[in-house]
């Protein structure tokens, strides 16, 4: 990354609205309550809804979505989107919230249908991208064990009311 890159980067991310812990647990239990009563929770409204990021359609497709709406980059931030690729394992891809940056290359998110028709809160990724890039993360996949490398774009950001 040049030093111009670095210093655009760092002037998006601050215009990026992070999300206070208790607007992401209200946001879980709305969401939590609306899925549980239809009987199918799925990754992308979970997302959606807890984020505040109105895209629509598979989770594969909100990386380039998002170009015309929202900021995008390689730096988790509470309240932003992980957006998983797609891959053989997962061919629609998939999204999660980061709830807590815990360091540079680890974050807690939430979730929903990581664990068939579920919502899973606080769980650990781990960047392992050679770059660190959070472009290949692993995921908690029972408590304390990571599981498979997964290929990420990166993370989507909301906008900050103050823009």
């Amino acid at each position: 990354m040049t030093p111009a890159s670095a210093e655009t980067e760092r002037r998006e991310v601050v215009r990026v609205a992070s999300m206070e812990p208790g607007e992401v647990k209200a946001a879980v239990a709305r969401t939590s309550a609306v899925n549980r009563s239809v009987g199918r929770i799925w990754c992308v409204p979970f997302a959606r809804e807890v984020s505040g990021i109105n895209i629509r359609g598979n989770a594969k497709t909100w990386w380039h979505q998002a170009e015309r709406e929202y900021a995008k980059g390689q730096r988790p931030v509470v309240g932003s989107v992980l957006n998983f690729r797609a891959t053989r394992k997962m061919p629609l891809g998939h999204v999660a919230v980061v709830s807590k940056v815990l360091s540079p290359r680890k974050i807690l998110v939430d979730h929903a249908n990581w664990r068939r028709n579920q919502v899973s809160l606080n769980m650990a990724v781990v960047d392992v991208s050679p770059r660190n890039d959070w472009s290949a993360v692993r995921v908690e996949s029972v408590p304390n064990t990571l599981g498979d490398v997964y290929p990420t774009y990166g993370f989507i950001y909301r906008a900050a009311a103050n823009g």
